[in-house]
């Protein structure tokens, strides 16, 4: 096997991912869980970590960079936040040893918006960011970030000079589980995906998000006097939310260049939204983004 450099991982609320990376930035060997911070607490961070890196065989000395809510108040040791405005470099001198392990792990911090007014925090997504644009950006860009809490940051000249956390993931969660369009949405799953009835919620909310609440109980109302299916309904619920997201994030940049950091579903969801709003962007993975991010911290941390 090719000499391993470290290992990288990126420790959510309630996902694990951990890679062991070789020296020229390949990688070596991949793991995944649902061990993420909430499971962690109580198993102990220690144990997970170690129970994953003896399943690729990272040897004792190799060191760790991780991001992610392992460095939260409630995770494995705080690692705090850097004040944006900020550049993104900024996170890759502030890592937190974490005290009393055999080998060197260190936790990036996170970045804090500490305007009274719009007071906002992430952590992980920081990393994705660095891994996204690198150390040399030019120009305005604004950057969405999808997830069950989507982050929009705003990125001058490689400098974070803003962002906002949107609960768009979580809020679909609720919606179609906790209230009454939840029966709206009953059996959608086993119909074909609606996208016609998509884009036109992300289009009307995109265009009328004052009228977003009134919007969303269309889901219901159209399928008691106009028949629509489980599927539209649901269609009508995301692109309502995700239509609103985005007419909130853009109000103040509706001339910067998007770049979508995404993967899987969403990436296609958020896809089909911005073409619908003909909307320019440009997306890249984000699984590859936290590994560069990462990458470029190892690096930072323990040059060769």
């Amino acid at each position: 096997m090719t000499n391993p450099a470290y290992v990288a991982v990126d420790w959510g609320t309630s996902s694990f991912r951990l890679w062991l990376i070789a020296r020229d930035g390949s990688v070596l060997a991949e793991r995944r869980s649902g061990e993420g911070m909430t499971s962690a607490a109580k198993t102990g961070f220690s144990q997970v970590l170690a129970a994953h890196l003896a399943a690729v065989e990272a040897p004792e000395n190799l060191p760790v960079i991780v991001c992610g809510m392992a460095g939260a108040r409630q995770g494995w040791i705080e690692a705090g936040y850097i004040d944006v405005p900020a550049p993104l470099t900024s996170i890759l001198t502030a890592a937190v040893s974490v005290p009393g392990e055999s080998r060197d792990i260190r936790i990036l911090p996170g970045l804090a918006q500490r305007d009274s007014a719009t007071p906002d925090v992430m952590r992980g997504e920081e990393t994705q960011l660095l891994g996204a644009l690198g150390t040399a950006s030019a120009g305005a860009q604004a950057v969405c970030m999808p997830g069950t809490h989507s982050k929009w940051v705003h990125v001058k000249d490689s400098k974070v000079t803003g962002f906002s956390t949107f609960m768009t993931g979580e809020l679909f969660d609720v919606i179609t589980k906790h209230t009454i369009l939840s029966h709206a949405v009953a059996g959608a799953g086993e119909q074909p995906a609606d996208t016609e009835t998509f884009e036109a919620a992300v289009s009307a909310a995109f265009q009328r998000p004052a009228l977003a609440s009134n919007l969303l109980f269309t889901a219901r109302s159209g399928q008691l006097l106009h028949g629509i299916s489980a599927a539209a309904a649901q269609a009508r619920l995301s692109g309502t939310l995700i239509g609103l997201e985005i007419a909130g994030a853009l109000q103040d940049a509706a001339n910067s260049d998007i770049t979508l950091i995404a993967s899987g579903r969403l990436q296609a969801v958020y896809e089909q939204a911005f073409r619908t709003l003909a909307l320019p962007f440009t997306a890249i993975d984000a699984d590859a983004a936290v590994r560069r991010g990462l990458s470029a911290a190892a690096e930072a941390i323990w040059p060769n």
